[in-house]
């Protein structure tokens, strides 16, 4: 009679059923006190006896080599599972084995089942799949790992100083137009820009008329925050340039820090258009503006006479 292949023992049980030789003719069940004979026998996996339905389980005949089929099956489990991790990992992602996106308000778990983690190569982090884009966590404006830590401050620098450039560059441009030029109906045109100034200038009203300097006011978008981007203001012509630049400071809702003793990246700065250059903050307003005029605020461009 043709014989077949007997079943694999479950991952559960220590017994498995006989194969079909035995099971056409049955047999006698090995169990001592029992010797029942059963035409559906089974073996025992760790003493590879035959016993009853009644005394098929280890401690149903009380198996002397009890336990043999679990280490053996542990035996494999192992086996298998260092040969895996020799290879390629198998290992399914865990919420053990899980990160959180870098992004510093996101709490999203990475490399799990459900969010995988896509690494930036600016910035050597892994992100969560909304953030993974160098503009959603904002790539430029964070140290890479393994960076130097100064630098950030360094290319705050190229960057304030490239501004610095354009301003100038800008400045130029605009003296053209504000300036005076040789035609007769350029001092009327002035009067009539200055008047409309007058009436759309805001300012401190304890400010005496003949002591008011009327200026237009902006702040570089490249370098500094503000609420508002431009504006026309007055102010005392008495003025250092440094209280005049509080004063701006406060109109445009511009965060001031020139008075809390920090690095020259965070100090406001005052260009004058129509000179083209920084204002020292010791010069008098009267001295270096005149009615009119366009004055810029642009922070961490360093020093006047850099």
């Amino acid at each position: 009679m043709a014989s077949s292949t007997p079943p694999a023992p479950s991952e559960s049980q220590s017994f498995t059923p006989m194969d079909q030789e035995i099971l056409s003719v049955g047999g006698t069940c090995q169990y001592l006190t029992c010797e029942n004979y059963d035409f559906l026998p089974f073996r025992c996996e760790s003493c590879r006896g035959r016993f009853c339905q009644d005394h098929r389980t280890e401690a149903g005949h009380k198996c002397a080599h009890a336990g043999e089929w679990a280490k053996r099956r542990i035996q494999q489990q192992s086996y298998q599972t260092s040969f895996s991790s020799s290879g390629s990992s198998n290992q399914k992602p865990t919420t053990l084995t899980a990160s959180q996106c870098s992004h510093p308000q996101c709490k999203t778990l990475i490399d799990t089942l459900n969010s995988v983690g896509v690494a930036c190569s600016t910035c050597n982090r892994k992100y969560c799949l909304k953030h993974r884009i160098p503009e959603d966590h904002e790539c430029s404006k964070i140290i890479p790992l393994g960076a130097r830590q100064n630098s950030g401050a360094i290319s705050q620098t190229d960057k304030a100083r490239a501004a610095l450039g354009r301003l100038k560059l800008w400045g130029k441009e605009k003296q053209a137009a504000v300036l005076p030029k040789p035609k007769p109906s350029t001092a009327a045109s002035r009067v009539v820009a200055l008047n409309q100034l007058k009436k759309s200038a805001k300012g401190d009203e304890k400010v005496p008329l003949d002591k008011r300097i009327y200026l237009h006011v902006e702040a570089e978008a490249n370098t500094t925050t503000s609420k508002l981007p431009k504006g026309a203001f007055w102010y005392n012509k008495a003025w250092s340039i440094g209280r005049l630049l509080d004063d701006a400071a406060r109109g445009l809702q511009v965060q001031n820090l020139n008075n809390r003793g920090g690095g020259e990246e965070d100090r406001l700065r005052v260009f004058h258009v129509e000179g083209g250059r920084l204002l020292e903050f010791s010069e008098k307003a009267e001295d270096v503006l005149g009615q009119g005029n366009t004055i810029v605020l642009l922070r961490g461009v360093g020093p006047v006479d850099a």
